[in-house]
Order: structure tokens, then sequence, then C-alpha cells
């Protein structure tokens, strides 16, 4: 049954639109279960009714014809109960109910199943048979699985069917949404220009050759051609991203290399495959091994390798290039974004990114936070292939992409971005003032940096120092691990840049959704496994090596912090301070006369938390990771859009660990601040401010918000708020009892709107 299963989940996925895909549904569900009937009846949203969309069995003509209310008849009693109903004789239900138009009076056994996709359910799925007999066990498993695949591929079907602009009754639909992974922060509009594969490895044929010399010879011209073209395109790029961030570009040079994929296709091509088949053997073998991995950062490589292996094709079927039309608003989409394909459009004409595919840690999704380009990616329901210039808005503060939105949705999105864009001109004036509340109460607003790109916007927008640092940035964009000498170059640009403010420069933190491709870690569980100063502490010649990096870099700066991650224990951070102590001590015998920094701790496990108080006695500072802490107080993957509604920073647990870690700081007299996502949101900062918070670092993109609200509110109205949220106990009465307290200020203008 599970082949059957698969068998009909892949014809369903590759239907041309949702009645297709249920046509199919119940061709193939009767044939599997030997059925006379299976039937298909969704729940149509808009007239709150079921209708019968597809059936293999009934009357045809009853297709569309026939709805039932939510409670009415067999089909209501199946999607209110959310559990199979598995009927002998159906007619003797007091629920049944009859219609003529659909010849069903035939049919004595009824097996009806909920289709649920996200807890909503969207139809159900029936077979029916004459004989009068109840379905047995293994019927109805299977009936029920099937629906529980289907309920995904039907969700993705109906979006697909949807985005024409056509729904259910032939009605204009607008305003439809697919949900992604916030990608880069901001909100586009604009019009989609999509870039599709400049041509289909997957088709090419194999084909003997007999001239293998000159076959390899079209082999080199065209990667040749390709290698041109990633270095104009690097060029062309030059000005954006320093060097460090350029050599994304080097990675599809390297794949360029006869050392690498070169090899491998000129030795297939010498036992006569030409070019193309042998490029397709190599490139599908190296994708395969990609996707398989468990590590998020290298199946994300896959996606490279397929890149590169569409445009030596291109070059080599002599179809050239699509020749593309980039309007002034152009939000860029693709199955698979990559750096070559954003390096393709004018800067001055991109204002947003659309992936179907990959994640927040791809090169695409690194290179747009550099650029300050909003990007949603993961956007797996988008039917890209067919929203070519079609209006699209794109929230990447929220990974959610709108296809022809309505007038009034157009509205309220033009006034988020004309809000941001005023927020940030008004902080002109404000830029040098510092972020003082109206009862005089300074909150000092730091930004969270990781690329040389992020340097300009944050000291645009009055950034007062580097709240985190991510080292790991530089490590994760080159394919060997950095000398020191490298590292002190690149840490030393940062800390010139802010000087004199502070930097707090965070150590290697690699593992879980970070990985390096020098340096693979293979996990079933990543997020609780080899991560952040459990590496470090394994290899003490990386931490060594980086810490005397971070040392030398700050020599007459004097402005360095550094700040240790995945802290899980008070012997963790002694061993750790004994290493940064051990490279103090080598670089003042090289001469190099700098004062010790001082070290803090992240505050991001649950057990961190509970020793918050003996960290404190450690450490010169802590500093909380809200995105992490958050997760693993809820143990829920902030990746996973399954469980995406359960992630919410403001959860009762969550508020009451930084309150905790709060406390402990206040009572040893030393400063705590919060550099994870929740300290860019207006409101929630509203809530730190008044814990005790003592800073708070944020994307540079969110500070403006942050700054204007902070100035427009006493510290005392903010610490009444955070004793009145502090008595609920569910993070979206939370949400709504702050957003509603700060509408009612007249501060409702910078508050993110609830989806």
């Amino acid at each position: 049954m599970l082949n059957t299963l698969r068998r009909i989940v892949q014809e369903v996925n590759s239907a041309r639109d949702l009645a297709a895909a249920l046509d199919i549904i119940v061709q193939r569900v009767r044939e599997a279960m030997g059925t006379e009937v299976c039937s298909v009846y969704l729940l149509n949203p808009d007239i709150g009714r079921y209708v019968l969309m597809a059936t293999e069995g009934l009357n045809k003509d009853a297709v569309g014809a026939v709805t039932l209310g939510t409670s009415e008849g067999l089909i209501g009693y199946v999607g209110t109960r959310e559990e199979p109903v598995n009927l002998e004789d159906a007619a003797s239900h007091p629920r049944f109910r009859y219609f003529a138009e659909t010849g069903e009076e035939r049919y004595a056994s009824f097996l009806g199943v909920p289709i649920i996709h996200h807890r909503r359910v969207m139809g159900v799925l029936v077979v029916q048979q004459k004989e009068r007999r109840q379905f047995d066990e293994g019927e109805e498993a299977f009936l029920v699985t099937m629906s529980a695949q289907l309920a995904g591929v039907i969700a993705h079907a109906e979006a697909t069917g949807a985005i024409g602009g056509l729904g259910w009754g032939g009605e204009v639909v607008q305003d439809t949404r697919f949900d992604g992974v916030a990608g880069a922060p901001g909100v586009a509009i604009g019009h989609a220009v999509v870039i599709l594969p400049p041509a289909d490895l997957k088709s090419v044929p194999d084909k003997q050759i007999q001239d293998v010399e000159a076959e390899i010879a079209l082999f080199r011209r065209a990667k040749h051609s390709v290698r041109v073209d990633m270095q104009q395109l690097s060029s062309k790029l030059s000005t954006q991203l320093r060097p460090e961030e350029l050599a994304l570009f080097d990675v599809y040079l390297m794949m360029l290399n006869d050392t690498a994929l070169g090899n491998e296709v000129i030795n297939i091509i010498r036992t006569g495959q030409w070019a193309q088949g042998a490029l397709r053997e190599v490139v599908s073998s190296h994708v395969t091994r990609f996707e398989l991995m468990d590590d998020p950062y290298l199946r994300e490589r896959a996606a490279d390798v397929k890149d590169i292996g569409r445009r030596i094709l291109a070059y080599l079927q002599e179809v050239g290039r699509q020749e593309l039309v980039f309007p002034d608003d152009t939000i860029l989409v693709s199955e698979e974004l990559s750096p070559v394909m954003l390096g393709q459009v004018p800067k001055e004409k991109l204002v947003g990114l659309v992936s179907v595919l990959g994640s927040g840690s791809s090169h695409v999704a690194i290179l747009a936070r550099a650029m300050g380009i909003p990007t949603v990616m993961g956007a797996l329901d988008l039917p890209y292939t067919r929203i070519d210039g079609m209006e699209l808005i794109i929230d990447g503060n929220r990974g959610e992409v709108y296809s022809n939105p309505s007038p009034e949705l157009h509205r309220q999105y033009l006034d988020l971005v004309r809000e941001e864009r005023e927020l940030v001109q008004g902080l002109e004036k404000l830029r040098d003032v510092p972020c003082v509340t109206l009862d005089g109460h300074r909150m000092p607003l730091l930004v969270n940096t990781g690329l040389q790109a992020d340097v300009a916007r944050s000291l645009d927008r009055g950034a007062e120092g580097v709240g985190l640092y991510r080292t790991e940035v530089p490590f994760m964009i080159q394919d060997r691990f950095p000398s020191e000498k490298e590292q002190q170059a690149i840490y030393r640009e940062q800390l010139e840049a802010f000087h004199p403010l502070p930097v707090t420069m965070r150590s290697l933190d690699i593992g879980g959704d970070k990985a390096l491709t020098y340096f693979p870690i293979k996990e079933d569980n990543p997020f609780l496994g080899w991560r952040g100063i459990r590496v470090t502490l394994d290899h003490p010649e990386i931490f060594l090596v980086q810490t005397r990096a971070m040392l030398k870099a700050s020599q007459g700066l004097n402005n360095l912090r550094i700040m240790l991650p995945m802290v899980s224990s008070v012997f963790e951070v002694e061993e750790a301070q004994h290493l940064i102590h051990r490279a103090y001590s080598e670089v003042r015998d090289e001469g190099v006369d700098v004062p010790m920094p001082p070290v803090g701790v992240m505050i991001e496990v649950p057990a961190a938390v509970y020793q918050a108080r003996e960290l404190i006695q450690l450490v010169d500072f802590l500093s909380v990771g809200t995105n992490d802490l958050t997760q693993y107080l809820l143990a829920v993957d902030r990746n996973n859009p399954r469980v995406a509604d359960l992630y919410h920073s403001l959860h009762p647990a969550v508020l009451q660990a930084l309150i905790k870690v709060a406390t402990a700081c206040r009572e040893a007299g030393k400063p705590m601040s919060v550099c994870g996502e929740m300290a860019g949101d207006p409101a929630a900062a509203v809530l730190l401010m008044a814990m005790g918070c003592d800073a708070l670092s944020m994307n540079a993109t969110n500070l403006p918000k942050v700054k204007w609200l902070l100035r427009q509110i006493k510290l005392s109205d903010a610490k009444a708020l955070l004793d009145e949220v502090i008595e609920l106990d569910n993070p979206h009465l939370v949400l709504s009892t702050l957003h509603l307290a700060l509408r009612g200020m007249g501060l409702g203008k910078v508050l993110s709107q609830p989806r």
C-alpha cells in the first residue's frame, strides 16, 4: 500500500490544477481500495458549505451542484467529529441526507474521513459500496493515511488554482497568501520577474559520440563561458559587498575547476557519452548526495550545483540566457534563487526576493540581509511558474508573500513601506539623540551585525554599538578556516567602524542550523547536539586563534567585548575563560598592548536561565538570545512551518525566564542585554525595558521603530504594562493586550499587524 500511496501523491503533485488533482485522487483511491465509489467534498470557506468537487462512481453532473452545510448530512457529521465515520448502512443513520442527483441511493456502505491541514478541516474523502458491510480496519487505516498525505497536496493545489485569479465560482481571487520563512527583514511591493532555469538537465537524453576530443573541447568552452559570467557578476557586485562576502562567488568558481566537476564530466565523456549527458550524470550525482545530507547548510549547496549545471548546459545547447526585462519595482522570484541571479538585476530596480526553496541560512539570504533587500525563502506552495509579471507584496519580517493584492491590502502595506521610510528619514534628526523615555530613563540601542555591509546601515540609524557580531559569517562564506591574520583584519574593520562604541563579538557559533562546508557536523538532532561553545571547547586551537585575532584587532581601540554562545554550565564558562586568559597572555608576550576585554555569556538554553546567578558571578555581563531561548523553552523548531504558530517570544514561560535573568543581573550589579529578534519588536522592547534590561540589540532595520516608540513612553507606564501582562497565561492574549494599550497611547503606527 505504501508504494500505491507514493504513486498517487506523485501523480497529484504533478496535476495542472485543483480539479485535475481531485479527479486523480478519486480515480486512484477507488482503484486501490477496490470500491465502487470515491468522492471528495471540499469546504468552501467563502460560503461555509461542503461542495462535491470530484467523484468516481456517482453522477458526474452532481459535481459542483451538490452542497451541504458544515453540520449537514454525513459529510458534515464527519467534518464536525474530525474523525472517520464507518457505516454498514448509511441510509439508516439519522444524519443521512439524500440527494437524488448523485444516484447514491444504490450504495449502502459508507466510509468518510476528514481532510485536515494545519488544524483546518478542508474537506471529506468518502468511499462507498453497494454491499452492506463495514469497511475493515485495514481499509479505514489506508483511507486515513491517504487523507493525511493528501491534505497538504490539496492545500497546495488549492493555492495554485487561486493564483491564477479565479476562485470556486470563477470570481476574482485577491490577497492569496503564501507562507515561507523570513529571509531578510522589510516589506516590498512590486512585480514578479520569474527566472526559470535556463536549461533542464533532467530532460537530457543519453547520446554516443565519435569525436571525444571535440566534445571535451565543447564542454571546456561552455565551462569557460560560465566562469566569465561569474567573474563579471562578481565584479558588478564588488562595490556593494566586501571581499569576504564576494567569496560566495568563489564557491561557484571552485566548482568549475577541473579538479571539481570538470574532471568528472570529462572522464564520462571519454567513455563515449556526449557532454550534455555527462554533465547530467555528474550534477545529478552531486545534487543527490547534498540533498540527502542532514545538515541544512550543506543541503543548500545542492542548489548551487544545480545552478552551475544549468548554466553550463545552456551554453552547450546554445540556447543562450533569458532576455529579462526588469521593471523599476522588480521582485525576483525563482524556484531556487542563487547569488548569481541576484547579481543580474540592476541594484536600483531590485526591491525584493522570493525563493520557493531554501532557508534563512542560504547564501542568498545572507547576501540579502547584507544588502537590505526584503526576502522570503521557502515559499513551498508558491506556483512560481505562473506569476511572472503579477503584482506581489512580500513581508520579509514574517515570511509571507501576497499575490494579486486587493486595493485595501495594497494601501495597508504601502502605508507600512511609507512609515518605514518616514521613520528612517525622521531618524536623521534623532540619529545622534540618545534613546531616553519621557521620564528620563536611558536605553542604549545596539545592532546585530555579521557582514561589513551592515555597518553603514547601522550607523545611519543611530546605533550605539554592536550587541552581537556574528563571527561565524566570515567563516561560512569561505572554503576553509580563515587564518589568524585574516580574522584579525575582519574584526579590526568592524571595531574601527564603530569606534569608540562597544562591539560585542560572539565566539564562533556553528552547529544547529549554521554549518561550515569544510567542517561538516552530521547529527540526527543538531539543535540539541554539538554546537556553540561545545564545538570550540572541543577544538581549543580554533578558539585560541579566534580569541588572539580579536584581541590583536582591538589594539588602540579598546572597544572589544567577547561573548560565549550556547553555555549550559558553569564549567564551560570556567574552561572558556582559561583559554581566553591563555590567549591574552600569548598576545601580550608578542608585545601587543591591549587590556583584557569584558567577557559575557549568552543565555540561550533553560539550564543557563536557572544558573544565571552563578554565571553572572563569573563574567562581566549576560546577554539573552531570545531566538534560541524561546525555541528551547517551548520545544519548537523556529524554522519548521508546521509548528511556527507555537513559537511565540511573548509566551509566559519566556517572559518569566527573562525576568529571572534580569533579577540575577540586577542583584549582582552587572548589565543584562537582549540580542535576539525580540529586542527589535517595538512592543516587546517596552516589556524588556520594564524588566530592567540595560541594552537592546537588534537588526538595523528595526532600530528606528524601537527608538521612536521608547522615546514616546514613560518607564513607569512600561512597568505598569509588564505587571498587567505577566499575569496572563496566553501569549496571544499578552500580545493583544500589549498592542491595545500602546495603541490607546497613540503609539500604534510602529506595531506589527497580526496575521
